[in-house]
């Protein structure tokens, strides 16, 4: 269960180097060097003892991979998350939300990561990046709803997250829901602590988003973490990333959605990996992805069935991707495909009729 030791000294004993790498396991210093100078390394020893052989997929989102630089995409930041940055560190896309990045650090320096321009670099959070962003929704009042991001929120420190962060949000009037987007209770978590659940509770509503990838992620431990901050009152939900080699298959993707109800952790998104260059050797196809949630639909609870969202490039947002159900409109009737491939007449005729 939670381990006892503190997750800072978990912190800091995080495998960054080649040469450390290369002391645990069969790689060649002179292949993972050049990815880790590029794009820095972070493996806490909680996530690096969940890897049980080369290639698993535990591995591929946490251990270096040559592919990371003979990737053929083109954009470091292909959502255009800087160009809609008002202030840096704050992403304004949609007119009532915005994205603070309050850290440029996390416990797992994932390969697939959509900010990997940024996380784990040291010059990547200007000083003042709090103060101001604070300022710019304060002074925003559009602005509903602020997700904090990063990096990772709860890499901060508690009385840094608490005081300087969550407590002046919360005192802007307009201001009604905070979120945390976060990996912590996956990939660290010894770091939900009951001080800081204690704390968190003071800030409904507050909603935790984690993003877990992998059954295997689902350990005693993570159980631990997610059940603190659901049994204070809480709400969690899960933002899954589609990635080639670690959850590609109907299989694996319903037994995760399937586990994370079971640690009441609600399936929120499946997301369609963006084009962040350095990724690209993860990515599926979109038929992939429809394919995957076919065979969530009906063959587990609905439940279990999280959104399927794409991030088009150049800032469009994110766009939910649905399988195709409706055959075709014959006459008065829908032609539906059920879940096992039957297909089903559905009567319209009542269709644009005016109510008295």
């Amino acid at each position: 269960m939670m381990n006892d030791r503190p997750w800072q000294d978990l912190l800091a004993e995080s495998v960054t180097s080649a040469d450390e790498l290369c002391r645990r396991f069969p790689v060649a210093r002179k292949t993972v060097l050049p990815v880790i100078d590029q794009y820095p390394m972070r493996i806490n020893p909680y996530f690096l003892s969940l890897i049980r052989e080369p290639g698993d997929p535990i591995w591929r989102q946490a251990i270096p991979d040559p592919a990371e630089l003979e990737d053929t995409l083109p954009e470091a930041d292909p959502l255009a998350e800087e160009a809609q940055s008002p202030v840096p560190g704050l992403i304004h896309r949609y007119p009532d939300r915005v994205v603070f990045l309050v850290s440029s650090q996390c416990a797992l320096f994932c390969r697939h990561c959509m900010r990997k321009r940024q996380v784990g670099k040291s010059n990547a959070m200007k000083p003042g990046t709090v103060d101001n962003g604070i300022a710019y929704i304060q002074e925003t009042p559009a602005i509903r709803d602020v997700i904090l991001s990063g990096g990772d929120p709860f890499l901060l420190s508690d009385d840094h997250l608490i005081e300087d962060i969550l407590k002046p949000l919360r005192g802007i009037p307009h201001v009604e829901i905070l979120r945390i987007h976060t990996r912590i209770p996956c990939t660290l978590p010894q770091r939900i602590t009951e001080a800081l659940v204690r704390r968190l509770k003071a800030f409904a509503p507050l909603y935790i988003n984690i993003q877990f990838n992998h059954p295997a992620e689902i350990t005693p431990n993570a159980t631990q973490a997610c059940a603190r901050l659901a049994d204070a009152g809480i709400p969690l939900g899960c933002q899954t990333v589609l990635l080639k080699g670690v959850n590609d298959s109907p299989v694996v993707m319903r037994r995760l959605m399937q586990k994370l109800l079971a640690i009441r952790v609600r399936p929120y998104y499946i997301h369609q990996g963006d084009l962040v260059k350095g990724t690209g050797h993860f990515r599926t196809s979109v038929r992939e992805g429809l394919d995957i949630m076919s065979a969530l639909r009906g063959h587990t609870s609905g439940m279990c069935v999280p959104q399927y969202m794409i991030d088009l490039p150049g800032g469009g947002g994110k766009i939910p991707l649905l399988p195709e159900y409706v055959i075709e409109k014959r006459h008065n009737e829908w032609y539906i495909q059920t879940f096992d491939n039957r297909i089903v007449a559905y009567p319209v005729s009542n269709e644009g009729r005016r109510r008295n």
